[in-house]
């Protein structure tokens, strides 16, 4: 199993920016790649960004490219959401997600941003 535990998130204006953290812990050992999800109210749960293990794969949302980057450390204990230039349109609950060479998926609690002035 892997547990994950999302930080980062609250409140910011119109084109700020967060840094969101996501550490995980337990069989960290199997992880093959990191993610993060947002589900606006409303909305279905989208992927945001995504890294594989290598961190030469990663996948980003149209509608956060150039303005977000995904980052993690060598061991997957962590995984990392910059995100600049926020629009109210961001606002929504972030989850961090990992994939394990077992097919299986794990989440996060997730964390709440809001972008609004």
């Amino acid at each position: 199993q892997v547990r994950l535990v999302e930080s980062g998130g609250g409140l910011v204006q119109p084109g700020g920016s967060l840094r969101l953290s996501c550490t995980a812990s337990g069989e960290t050992n199997r992880i093959e790649a990191l993610a993060w999800y947002r589900e606006a109210p409303g909305r279905k749960r989208e992927m945001v960004a995504a890294i594989s293990d290598s961190s030469t794969g990663q996948f980003y949302a149209d509608s956060v490219k150039s303005r977000f980057t995904i980052s993690k450390n060598n061991d997957n204990t962590a995984v990392y959401l910059q995100m600049n230039n926020l629009r109210p349109d961001d606002t929504a609950i972030y989850y961090c997600n990992c994939a394990t060479s077992a097919n299986r998926n794990y989440w996060g609690k997730g964390t709440l941003v809001t972008v609004s002035s």
